[in-house]
């Protein structure tokens, strides 16, 4: 019997139906859209100009860092450093600024603070064979560290002669009200989705993860990937730092502490698999986006503060319990 053009279109739309309906990335959009518009019912303040501004602007600094953190997943590696990493490309920037460099000068000094440590953690990971575990886990505190000999761990508050341009980077408003993080977050993410989805390097990302030694035996070069993801990984950080910044108006030693497991997080929730091969930049920017209404709603709901790390644990293992039950849907 011969297949109709008709029958061959409605069987791809069926599969791509079927395909969007058992990623996990589609049941978490589903999520943050029920969340939204239960809170917009039980609380008067949530859907209101300004706290939908402070939803989509404070989305982005984990998004953004999730992005990159995707990649490295993808790889089947970990990247614990990236919060001080942010810590440290941001107190670059503001020192460099304070000592009354333009902002460009400042920009690829942070930029290339971030290339020096991604570099650092790749070369080692890669070439070295240490685990990532190990070796973020000491660039954590190796960065936080050089942050504070930086800033003699003072707080950075003037920013030279371009001050009021990071300010208005990071904090304003330029486009149909739209804070302008909102702007940064959406072209990386776009970028990111097209490397992985249309390049040579974003397949080869996923032959490594997949199976790394049939990669290798294929041509696939796993090496200077490797060293790529977690440079990429490190600049994500230091876009971030650089962006929040500007909303701050001020660096700290203590900022992007702990943000590495919200990262990490934000890449698991949104359908990353810690064991490598699977990942989007979509999945990244909704994981995100989840954490963020999570965190959102406690204090306008008059929950405790203190139980957010709670319901970002129990999305967590609600991802990955997705995950398997998916797994063993599929071997059967």
């Amino acid at each position: 019997m011969a297949v109709t053009l008709e029958q061959t279109i409605e069987h791809k739309q069926q599969s791509w139906i079927a395909a969007k309906i058992s990623s996990q990335t589609f049941w978490v959009l589903i999520a943050v859209v029920l969340a939204c518009i239960f809170l917009s019912f039980a609380t008067d303040s949530f859907a209101t100009t300004k706290n939908l501004y402070n939803i989509t602007r404070n989305v982005t600094f984990v998004a953004i860092v999730a992005l990159g953190m995707t990649l490295v997943i993808i790889t089947g590696g970990i990247d614990l450093s990236v919060g001080s990493v942010l810590c440290l490309c941001s107190m670059v920037l503001a020192v460099t600024m304070h000592a009354g460099h333009p902002l460009a000068v400042g920009v690829a000094a942070s930029l290339a603070t971030a290339l020096v440590v991604g570099g650092f953690n790749g070369v080692l990971i890669a070439y070295l064979g240490f685990p990532p575990f190990v070796v973020t886990l000491g660039t954590l505190s190796i960065a936080r560290s050089l942050a504070m000999v930086a800033s003699n761990n003072t707080v950075v508050f003037e920013f030279g002669p371009d001050h009021d341009l990071l300010l208005a980077i990071g904090g304003g408003a330029w486009f149909f009200g739209i804070a302008n993080p909102v702007f940064f977050m959406i072209v990386l993410a776009l970028l990111t989705g097209f490397v992985l989805r249309w390049t040579k390097f974003g397949r080869h990302v996923y032959a490594i993860g997949g199976n790394e030694h049939a990669a290798t035996l294929t041509g696939v070069p796993v090496k200077p990937i490797k060293v790529a993801v977690y440079m990429i990984s490190a600049v994500s950080a230091g876009i971030a730092g650089i962006i929040q910044t500007g909303w701050l108006g001020a660096v700290t030693t203590n900022i992007g502490a702990g943000m590495e497991l919200q990262v990490i997080a934000a890449a698991v929730i949104g359908g990353a698999n810690l064991a490598g091969g699977v990942g989007t930049a979509f999945g990244a920017i909704v994981g995100a986006a989840l954490i963020e209404v999570i965190r959102n709603s406690l204090g306008l709901l008059g929950i405790n503060a203190f139980w957010q790390g709670t319901f970002i644990g129990g999305a967590i293992i609600l991802a990955v319990l997705f995950d398997r039950i998916r797994n063993l849907r599929l071997t059967r």
